[in-house]
């Protein structure tokens, strides 16, 4: 027979069968990533440098797959009927993609990267211990992209009605009639880092678990693209989420430098009489 236990090794074995530890069934199904990004990549998440950084390049690899669509656009037929404005023209150049490549990186190089990093340097964000569960990651990444589409479309109606802010703010972004991938980020220096702002501060608002955060920017950036992509696909996420806009629906808005002001729900453009159809 083993030694009997005293009464704080009792005390501390019902303390850890009571517990949700990491190998319980209360243990949320992302506890191993969240342990492992805030164990090996800890200096990453609190670098001062990450959202401006992780906005770059993950616009930058978003934009890659229209990159080849528009080399393929060249000889492949079936590219050409996918594109919105199919008879304005081909679909650009590599030149003007590496143009608008250099403004963009000039442009977070000059003014978000130093901006957003004193902000984060402020902002100091925790890093929890436990993971966020698979229906709180849905609900902050949900109510984040809610919470951004609804101050952007008052943002970005204000500066189409108040001149000021249209002709020193917003409108680079307009010298694109006709939007590829890239043109999603091809603002001025202001626009950009408002566009962040907004961005960080909807995840702020909402709460959000630092992995819920990274999954909205990723989210957020992927339709960006989709917008200002210039092409209907088959697939793309507003065939499949009527709510969604997608490119139609925005380039529209850079036709008629009017309407559709919503990134990517319509119902505030609905609501205001703003909305413009892509038929």
């Amino acid at each position: 027979m083993g030694r009997p236990f005293d009464d704080d090794e009792k005390v501390r074995m019902l303390m850890n069968a009571s517990s949700p530890g990491h190998g319980s069934a209360h243990t949320p199904a992302l506890q191993p990533l969240w342990d492992y990004v805030r164990g090996e990549r800890r200096d990453i998440l609190l670098s001062p440098c990450l959202p401006a950084t992780f906005a770059f390049l993950t616009h930058v690899l978003l934009c890659a797959p229209f990159l080849a669509l528009d080399a393929l656009g060249s000889v492949c037929r079936r590219v050409r009927l996918w594109r919105i404005a199919a008879g304005s023209g081909p679909p650009p150049s590599l030149g003007q993609w590496a143009a608008c490549f250099g403004r963009v990186l000039y442009k977070y190089a000059s003014t978000v990267l130093p901006a957003t990093a004193l902000l984060q340097a402020l902002r100091s964000p925790p890093l929890p211990e436990p993971a966020p569960s698979c229906w709180q990651l849905f609900v902050e990444v949900f109510s984040c992209l809610l919470l951004f589409d609804t101050v952007y479309f008052v943002w970005h109606f204000c500066m189409h009605r108040i001149p000021w802010l249209y002709w020193n703010i917003h409108q680079l972004h307009h010298r694109h009639h006709t939007p590829f991938a890239l043109v999603a980020q091809d603002s001025s220096s202001a626009e950009l880092l408002s566009l962040l702002l907004l961005a960080v501060g909807s995840a702020w608002a909402v709460g959000c678990h630092p992995l819920s955060e990274a999954l909205f920017h990723l989210c957020n950036s992927w339709l960006a693209v989709e917008d200002h992509c210039g092409y209907d696909l088959p697939w793309a996420l507003h065939r499949l989420l009527p709510c969604l806009g997608g490119a139609p629906h925005h380039q529209v808005h850079h036709r008629l430098h009017k309407g559709n002001y919503a990134p990517y729900f319509t119902h505030w453009d609905q609501l205001f009489g703003t909305y413009r159809s892509s038929e």
